[in-house]
């Protein structure tokens, strides 16, 4: 896994880092080095220029630049500097190099290559009239686009923002941070890369999940086993309104798409002529219902939790008192598997109270969009995607549960480490793709205990990686949640193959 640190924890590892003796200008010519070696420069350079330790990373680049016989300018918003950042400007001075301040006349239109150097994280939200103006004027220029540390404008925390530099290539320093990840992110970024200068994080970072991490949830399958070595699951949802969602899960379950053992397709009575002919390997269990919506009966969930490991519950279920009196059921249950909460399973549970997660005896996994922890937290959109990273974690804390914040790049937190999955693309923002997480989420678990939280993760990135493989085949247009569910098996091989694990 990557490290990624929050814009907080990244200022108190650069403060240590200087305590303990490299001075300020050496991990700033540190950074204009690393940035000077990945890119290759051609013609000429306008590096646009803030007023902190983002700028000095540029006065650096424009000394190295110089010096490699490639012609370059700055541009700076003020004559206003960090202390690191004068020492390299006055060099730059020295040396000849050509700059102006910004004003309403400044044009970048001769110039092949602009950098991006005014603002890094330290970003707060607040562009005044002439940053504005040269965000403006560098997203106008058809020039190639180099963004130093984080895009200027662009949260390092949350990946937000009303106007941020849209970049060809951001390059982080010191390491990765959540906002070149979450949500406005993908669209402000098109290739992201880090500079190692030496800081290590003072707090627990977060962690980026690669396929590398992935290969531990596909361990080697030996063939003295059966279906019940690998673990069943149950797929608890459907209604008379939604039971197309039912379908895809089952179709996604990981029972035979990602993994497990055996699948039990739990739904109300009444749909199983419409939902039968979906079902292929897959065995069905019929619960009591009133003109399709579920009616709550404690023998058969009693009897269904004996069968399982895992269940997945609420996928186009409704909300009708069946659905709020079983979950309760449930929730307050001896069940001593896992149990994974999505879509009307979530709103039911804004409804019932999240104090059932407290008292719950069995791991809880939740797995909301924004929406839909909008309404379990009783907070605004807005406010849940200014902090995704410390709601999920705050909730995961204190409910004892792990939370799979769906998004652009997918938020999984046990309260304690975070890991960001940025598997995904936006032909996946269609009717049903959640339902295909859950089905591929329920079916990795059923075979997977040992390390939930990674587990979790895992699915994440699974799904994720079947639906970039499904708009390739498709377009962003196209494609549909079965599209993922047929590319399953796709990601999966480009995950075991690397390893051999068969």
């Amino acid at each position: 896994m990557k490290k990624v640190l929050s814009v907080d924890n990244m200022k108190k590892s650069d403060k240590n880092t200087i305590s303990e003796g490299i001075k300020g200008t050496e991990l700033m010519f540190r950074a204009g080095k690393g940035i000077f070696e990945s890119v290759e420069w051609t013609r000429s350079v306008a590096i646009v220029c803030g007023r902190g330790n983002n700028a000095g990373d540029g006065y650096v680049l424009a000394i190295l630049l110089q010096e490699n016989n490639i012609y370059t300018k700055l541009f700076l918003i003020s004559e206003n500097f960090s202390i690191e950042g004068k020492y390299y400007f006055d060099i730059c001075k020295e040396r000849g190099i050509p700059y102006e301040i910004i004003d309403s006349q400044t044009s970048f239109s001769s110039f092949s290559i602009i950098v991006d150097c005014i603002f890094g994280t330290g970003y707060k939200g607040n562009l005044e009239k002439k940053e504005r103006f040269a965000i403006q004027e560098i997203n106008n220029s058809n020039a190639y686009v180099v963004s130093v540390d984080i895009n200027s404008g662009l949260n390092g925390d949350n990946g937000m923002a009303d106007i941020c530099v849209i970049s060809d290539l951001t390059i982080s320093i010191g390491g990765y941070k959540p906002g070149h990840f979450l949500n406005m992110a993908k669209d402000k970024i098109k290739k992201l890369i880090n500079v190692d200068i030496g800081i290590n994080p003072v707090d627990n970072p977060y962690y980026l999940l690669e396929a590398s991490d992935v290969i531990k949830a596909f361990k080697v399958r030996p063939n003295f086993s059966n279906k019940y070595t690998f673990g069943s699951s149950c797929l608890l949802g459907g209604s008379k309104e939604y039971s197309g969602a039912i379908k895809l899960a089952n179709l996604a379950t990981g029972a035979l798409k990602a993994g497990g053992g055996i699948t039990t397709l739990a739904l109300p009575n009444t749909l199983i002529p419409s939902v039968l002919p979906y079902v292929l390997e897959s065995t069905v269990c019929p619960l009591s219902d009133k003109d399709g919506e579920l009616v709550f009966n404690s023998l058969e969930i009693d009897k269904l939790l004996e069968k399982v490991d895992v269940i997945a519950y609420g996928m186009g279920l409704g909300l009708g008192e069946g659905n709020l009196q079983t979950l309760s059921y449930i929730l307050s249950s001896n069940f001593p598997g896992t149990v994974i909460i999505d879509a009307d399973g979530i709103n039911a549970l804004s409804r019932i109270g999240t104090d059932y997660l407290v008292f719950s005896k069995m791991p809880v996994i939740i797995t909301p969009h924004v929406g839909e922890f909008s309404r379990l937290l009783k907070k605004s959109k807005e406010e849940i995607l200014n902090d995704p990273i410390g709601l999920a974690k705050e909730f995961a804390a204190k409910y004892r549960t792990i939370v799979l914040l769906k998004g652009p790049t997918t938020i999984v937190t046990d309260g304690k480490d975070v890991i960001l999955v940025d598997k995904g693309c936006p032909g996946m923002a269609t009717a049903g793709s959640g339902d295909v997480l859950s089905g591929i989420l329920a079916g990795m678990c059923s075979f997977n205990k040992d390390n939930l939280l990674l587990t979790v993760a895992s699915a994440a990135y699974v799904n994720g990686l079947a639906g970039e493989i499904a708009q390739k085949r498709s377009n962003v247009f196209s494609m549909t949640a079965k599209d993922t569910i047929d590319s399953i098996k796709d990601a999966i091989n480009l995950i075991i193959m690397k390893d051999n694990v068969m």
